[in-house]
């Protein structure tokens, strides 16, 4: 695709080479036309023109000074000039700063047409070798931002290469800071990474000379101009409305010195997840940091011990209290990080014994490993308190339904004990200090049947064996299972063994009989 500028003073002859251009088997994007060189000027530097066809005698500003003026303005156009006869002098000056060709008056629509695809084939020949060389540059300085970037992780490389690389940008290595911008994106935050964004900026404020992309992930890191103040880029990636957090190192001369400044780096960017309200760390705010610290097991035992009860108020704050800004920002940042694991391990202490009960459900304990795994350190406390409460939840329940289940037991044992007595739900519950409803709630889930039912199938069971093993009256019975009147044990047996006790006992003592003359026929 090609722009095309015509210039001519005359109208008609505009007209007519852009009606010619029109026709051509050309692609072409758009073609302006300017009636003299001052008008031209102004529509070149406001367009991208490829080709402009232009008349040498012109009354306010002729072709010639036109050329003249866009070379002197490093515009990149090519030209062919329109003349006549007793113009050829000018012509050859034309050719002379460059022009492609020139056309004689009257213009041909053939000759128009070759000089156009002539010049039109001398554009597309450059715009791929411009492409290609730009594409051969910019695989040369990613292969030298590799090697940099190798470098500056530790690989080793000779005196030579660093003397080489180092001549490259010998003012920016004099005196450089390496800075490593991290983006603040909040948990399942959408959009996409603004790292490009953040590196225009940069060279925005550092110059391309005073400015070197070294990394771009995980996060982008820049060796940068020393001599430029540490709050400019801060401020120009606020004023980008790009929220993130720099971390930059005390200035350094030498490239010998990339290594133990991306060391500080790294360190620096760890710390700023104990200073979230800072835009800037420096390695003026962590100098002061201590590095001796005991981590509080006490308080930690304490708070676990909170695990398994309805206090889960008093869990949130107990985990405010541990991590509170104010304790971790006097520690170096592994200070930090050695609670967080203390955490995690106490964690795994005590899913490990209620694992058994838990099911399909089961804690996400690998998801608090790394704290910078987080965008910071409000977001690693909320996803280690929504454990920790999980956890309590887990316990809780697991505690009741052991005490449940010992409860349950003790009053079973008790009816079995007692159901010759007189006996109901209220004396149970008082038996195994349970609130009523809650007991009786309680039996019925576990045990398949509400405590009437279960009493009397327990003292039926019973009047069956006296029934058939014994020569008590029935009415004798009656009472040795706990029924206070003849009339509603014998309703009571009806209703479960669909026939009369005395009706039960004669059953059962003619299937003794069968089996006694059996066993005797037997021996």
């Amino acid at each position: 695709m090609i722009n095309i500028l015509v210039v001519d003073d005359q109208k008609h002859i505009r007209d007519g080479l852009q009606a010619m251009l029109r026709q051509f088997p050309l692609q072409l994007d758009n073609i302006y036309c300017a009636s003299g060189g001052i008008e031209a000027l102004q529509i070149l530097r406001q367009h991208s023109i490829q080709l402009v066809i232009t008349d040498i005698m012109m009354p306010d500003m002729d072709g010639l000074t036109l050329m003249a003026q866009t070379k002197e303005e490093r515009i990149k156009v090519d030209y062919l000039i329109i003349s006549g006869y007793s113009d050829f002098s000018y012509a050859q000056k034309a050719i002379g700063l460059g022009a492609k060709g020139y056309l004689l008056k009257p213009v041909k629509r053939e000759d128009l047409q070759s000089a156009v695809e002539h010049v039109w084939q001398e554009i597309r020949t450059r715009q791929a070798l411009s492409l290609n060389m730009e594409h051969i540059s910019r695989r040369a300085q990613e292969t030298d931002r590799k090697e940099l970037c190798m470098f500056m992780q530790g690989a080793v490389n000779d005196e030579a290469w660093i003397r080489q690389t180092q001549q490259q940008n010998p003012e920016l290595w004099q005196g450089y800071r390496l800075c490593l911008l991290r983006e603040e994106l909040r948990i399942n935050q959408a959009g996409a990474s603004s790292t490009h964004s953040m590196e225009s900026i940069a060279y925005l404020v550092y110059g391309r000379q005073g400015c070197i992309c070294l990394q771009h992930r995980p996060h982008l890191i820049l060796a940068v101009d020393a001599a430029v103040d540490p709050g400019a880029l801060p401020a120009a990636l606020k004023a980008g409305q790009i929220d993130a957090i720099t971390a930059m190192t005390d200035p350094q001369q030498g490239l010998i010195g990339l290594p133990g400044s991306y060391t500080q780096v790294l360190d620096l960017y760890r710390h700023s997840y104990l200073f979230p309200e800072k835009r800037c760390v420096l390695r003026e705010h962590t100098q002061r940091l201590e590095r001796q610290w005991e981590l509080p097991h006490e308080k930690l035992y304490a708070l676990f011990q909170l695990i398994g009860t309805k206090n889960s108020g008093q869990l949130t704050q107990e985990i405010s209290m541990l991590f509170h800004k104010n304790v971790l920002q006097r520690y170096h940042i592994q200070y930090t990080e050695q609670l967080c694991r203390a955490m995690v391990q106490m964690l795994e202490e005590y899913e490990r014994v209620i694992r058994p009960y838990m099911g399909e459900e089961a804690l996400d304990i690998e998801c608090l490993r790394n704290l910078f795994d987080y965008p910071g350190i409000r977001e690693y406390i909320q996803a280690l308190q929504q454990q920790l409460l999980r956890l309590n939840q887990f316990y809780y329940e697991y505690k009741c339904s052991y005490r449940n289940s010992q409860d349950l037991n003790e009053a079973i044992r008790f009816i079995h004990e007692s159901y010759h007595k007189p006996l109901d739900l209220a004396m149970v519950s008082n038996h195994v200090s349970l609130n009523y409803a809650y007991f009786s709630n309680l039996f019925k889930k576990n045990i398949g049947k509400g405590f009437t039912e279960y009493l009397r199938d327990v003292r039926l069971d019973k009047a069956r064996r006296l029934l058939a093993e014994t020569d008590h009256k029935i009415v004798e019975v009656a009472t040795m299972v706990g029924y206070e009147s003849y009339k509603s044990f014998t309703r009571a047996f009806r209703d479960v063994m669909d026939m009369q006790p005395t009706e039960y006992r004669q059953m059962m003592r003619r299937k003794f009989e069968r089996e006694g003359k059996y066993h005797e026929t037997a021996l």
